[in-house]
């Protein structure tokens, strides 16, 4: 009997599997396991995994410290695909294998930018006249 799961189980079950995978990736950043130059040389955040709903594909969204060398650190991820998806697999015990995809996190670019906007001479002179 197939046991039926709510979509807020889903999700639950999603947010779990990227929380683990976004841990095995940042331990082994951290320690140095994926044998690169670029990646050696920086401190990389793993800051979010978001699972498919299938859980085969998984986008892993990275920053490197102080957002040096973005495009050097996204590529030598990039080569290092397999590796890091071969020691994920090996940990996450699940059917599949999910597919790494890497991305640069925007979000903390996005704050900065709101940031900056709120305390621009216009938004500031608005919220004074109130």
């Amino acid at each position: 009997m197939r046991r039926q799961e709510t979509a807020e189980g889903r999700s639950v079950r999603l947010l779990r599997v990227g929380e683990q995978v976004r841990h095995i990736l940042s331990e082994l950043l951290q320690r140095g396991d994926v044998h690169d130059d670029v990646l050696q040389s920086h401190l990389v955040s793993v800051t979010e995994v978001r699972m498919s709903p299938d859980l085969r594909h998984a986008t892993v969204f990275v920053k490197p410290l102080l957002g040096q060398d973005e495009e050097a650190v996204l590529k030598a991820l990039r080569q290092n695909t397999a590796f890091l998806q071969r020691e994920v697999a090996h940990r996450v015990r699940k059917k599949y294998a999910a597919k790494l995809k890497f991305k640069a996190d925007e979000s903390f670019d996005e704050g900065t930018h709101i940031d900056r906007i709120l305390r621009s001479g216009h938004v500031a002179q608005d919220l004074n006249e109130e």
